[in-house]
């Protein structure tokens, strides 16, 4: 359900007015706030009191976000007692935003939309600059995975 801030719309109202699935999909991810929404949960699950907390949006903007995000089959829950607990349901989707972040460097307007690839998430920054960010998280994450291997070296497996 791509929110339409005058009309209410969704993604399943775009589709019947004869919108297209892709341009109702884009439609969906079109807003920033979802982006970011998005790019949390590709760090792993969260409920909607942990979304508000850390991206500092109002409950009720949070809420219609992920309605909107379910609706698309982008995100869903389970719940566990009287909480849910938010997840991404198409992996799929960080190809995209990698794929995103690919073109819009090379058209000069450079973004880290994906947690995957950085985490100035949607944050215009230079090319060459994007670049070092990636270059050190990637440096970070080996130093991280060559002690992890050391410690599983060192440990007796029975």
């Amino acid at each position: 359900m791509a929110i339409d801030d005058d009309a209410g719309r969704c993604v399943s109202a775009d589709i019947a007015a004869g919108i297209s699935p892709a341009a109702a999909l884009f439609h969906s991810l079109a807003d920033e706030n979802r982006l970011r929404i998005v790019a949390r949960l590709a760090r792993g699950e969260a409920r909607v009191v942990d979304l508000v907390g850390e991206l500092g949006l109002a409950q009720s903007t949070v809420s219609k976000h992920l309605a909107c995000l379910r609706d698309c089959d982008l995100v869903d829950y389970r719940a566990e007692g009287r909480q849910s607990f938010y997840s991404l349901t198409r992996p799929e989707l960080m190809d995209l935003l990698a794929s995103a972040e690919h073109l819009l460097a090379a058209t000069g307007h450079a973004v880290v939309l994906s947690p995957i690839h950085g985490t100035r998430h949607g944050t215009a920054h230079g090319a060459a600059d994007a670049r070092g960010t990636l270059r050190a998280e990637l440096d970070h994450d080996l130093e991280h995975l060559g002690q992890r291997a050391g410690e599983i070296e060192g440990k007796t497996v029975s």
